[in-house]
């Protein structure tokens, strides 16, 4: 092959691994980090610790038990008084081993819920049909038990039923599934077809050095690029919230789930640019190649023999 043609091949096979290096890990880490059950749940866990997490929920559970308690019976002209006393008594509860149980078994049953819809084998006109929904009473029955126990008003009387609760909108089920399935595929193949280009590209380079450079550099960029993206999506995503909804929490569970994928981000910088920096470090270490006889030319004549001398004669 001539040289040309070798390093125009070699040229765009790493440019193409190099583009595909942060989609190839935004999708493995959607595919194995945020789909899995247990790693969820693991990533989720310390968030029942942090303190504007738990504000939110305090502030979220408290208001849905005096709503629920008002369907039940008036109490307006005591809402005033006995409020303070219910927020009090969830962000009590909220310090709690039983919370902290609580929290990771409501994230595991909704995990597991969206799981099943996603990967369910059934036709798009039943997935709009019906929502995801799960059954928070459990839940419910902890909180009402931390109530009585530190004698609120009317905690006795909070209902617990099993009700469905819509974690996913049914109109949302059958695109998020077939975003899922993609998501799937792309998640192993992606970062394979990026290897896969690296290796050919710089196999086909006239010169390796200088296409192990490229390709680390690249793949630098790529690891930048992915931590400034990551950086603006928590920008718009906390600015899409609702007002409703605390947005210190939001970014606390955003920064939580983004965690590894952030660190991953970090690793393609920092091992990118150690690679470049070894290979433009190294240049000038190259061994000494021997001299190569030219095709076609006599070999040189072998030295006469020495004479002998009168002395050997």
């Amino acid at each position: 092959m001539p040289p040309r043609l070798r390093s125009v091949l070699s040229a765009v096979l790493i440019a193409l691994s190099c583009l595909l290096v942060p989609f190839g890990a935004l999708a493995a880490w959607a595919s194995y980090g945020l789909a899995d059950t247990g790693r969820y749940v693991t990533t989720m866990a310390p968030l029942a610790a942090d303190p504007d997490v738990r504000e939110a929920v305090a502030e979220t559970v408290g208001d849905g038990i005096l709503r629920e308690v008002d369907q039940r019976m008036d109490v307006r002209p005591v809402r005033g008084s006995v409020a303070p006393f219910v927020h009090d008594a969830v962000r009590s509860f909220t310090q709690t081993r039983a919370f902290r149980l609580a929290w990771d078994t409501g994230n595991r049953v909704t995990h597991d819920a969206i799981l099943r819809a996603l990967r369910a084998e059934e036709p798009a006109e039943e997935a709009f049909e019906r929502p995801v929904t799960v059954d928070f009473a459990p839940v419910t029955a902890q909180v009402k038990q931390q109530l009585a126990h530190d004698h609120i008003p009317l905690a006795a009387r909070i209902p617990v039923e099993h009700t469905a609760v819509a974690v996913l909108p049914a109109d949302e089920v059958g695109q998020l599934r077939k975003g899922f399935h993609v998501l799937e595929v792309a998640g192993f193949w992606l970062p394979v077809a990026a290897v896969v280009f690296a290796v050919a590209g710089m196999a086909l380079a006239v010169h390796r050095r200088r296409a192990v450079a490229a390709t680390a550099l690249g793949t630098s960029l790529g690891g930048a690029l992915l931590v400034l993206a990551l950086g603006v999506g928590r920008s718009l995503t906390l600015a899409g919230l609702p007002a409703d909804v605390p947005h210190p929490a939001a970014g606390a569970v955003y920064d939580a789930l983004t965690a590894t994928l952030r660190t991953a981000s970090w690793l393609l910088l920092g091992l990118g640019l150690a690679v470049a920096l070894t290979a433009w470090l190294t240049r000038s270490l190259r061994l000494p190649r021997p001299a190569r006889r030219r095709r076609g030319s006599a070999a040189p004549a072998p030295a006469p023999a020495p004479e002998p001398s009168r002395a050997r004669a």
